[in-house]
């Protein structure tokens, strides 16, 4: 466990170093969730009680979702670890005392969390500050944000866990750009990144939540949010749980798979 902890660390700390792309992405985030509240706020003047989420629990989930974007988008993935396999230097990787899909997934966890360590601040600091109606509430009691770290934790483990299997299927096609837009583009809608869950037709609504998509981002921004709480949110951290352990092992025996079956060309 020693050896995965200090991949962790050294990884993490490194990712710290790039305070200027950290600055850009918060400018970018800042201004993205403020104009997703605007467009909310536009709906919301015309018909309030008509909408399954409040405006203040909606535009708590704007804000917490850009200030935690780093730990949950799906659409970022690990360039290096895509090049290692598609360039052969994956037979460097493979030659180390060390899993390679538990090394993988300690990178890709550090990475994101520092990032989102670097990008969080300002951006909740601005948020507590702007005036109602578009400022970010805090969550209605302590339980609630004990329940929300944790859920967030749990859903960082299902966002890299699902990004494993992404790396993974390189090994099996030439390209594995098909893979990712689909797969992005697929986790961002359904796991509430586009427009929350709670705002989609009920039929397809109850599908989509029990999907893995659903235990990323969709379970903490609602439960910070206020939206769920109590016994539906131990539910849904207990359904994070299931989908972490299952797309790890899903993983994991994707992964032995295609090491059993890979060649490096060259000298």
């Amino acid at each position: 466990m020693s050896k995965y902890l200090a991949i962790f660390r050294i990884r993490f700390v490194n990712s710290l170093q790039y305070r200027v792309a950290a600055l850009a992405g918060m400018a970018t985030q800042f201004a993205w969730g403020m104009m997703e509240i605007l467009a909310f706020s536009a709906f919301y003047k015309v018909s309030p009680a008509s909408f399954p989420m409040s405006f203040s629990q909606t535009v708590s989930y704007i804000w917490m979702q850009q200030a935690f974007l780093a730990l949950f988008m799906t659409w970022f993935f690990e360039e290096e670890i895509f090049a290692s396999i598609t360039s052969g230097s994956i037979a460097y990787e493979l030659a180390r005392p060390v899993d390679l899909y538990g090394r993988w997934f300690c990178l890709s966890a550090a990475n994101r969390l520092a990032k989102a360590v670097l990008r969080c601040f300002p951006i909740l600091i601005i948020a507590f500050i702007v005036p109602d109606p578009y400022r970010l509430s805090l969550p209605a009691s302590r339980p609630q944000f004990i329940l929300f770290l944790l859920a967030a934790v749990l859903s960082l483990g299902v966002v890299v866990a699902f990004s494993m299997l992404v790396y993974i299927s390189a090994f099996y096609t030439l390209s594995a750009r098909g893979v990712r837009v689909i797969s992005a583009v697929m986790a961002d809608f359904l796991a509430g990144a586009t427009i929350p869950l709670p705002f989609f037709p009920q039929p397809f609504r109850a599908i989509a939540e029990l999907l893995p998509f659903a235990s990323m981002q969709n379970m903490p921004l609602r439960i910070y949010s206020g939206h769920i709480s109590g016994l539906d949110a131990f539910r849904g951290i207990s359904l994070q749980v299931f989908w972490l352990i299952t797309l790890v092992l899903v993983g994991k025996l994707m992964m032995k798979n295609a090491l059993r079956k890979v060649i490096v060309q060259g000298g």
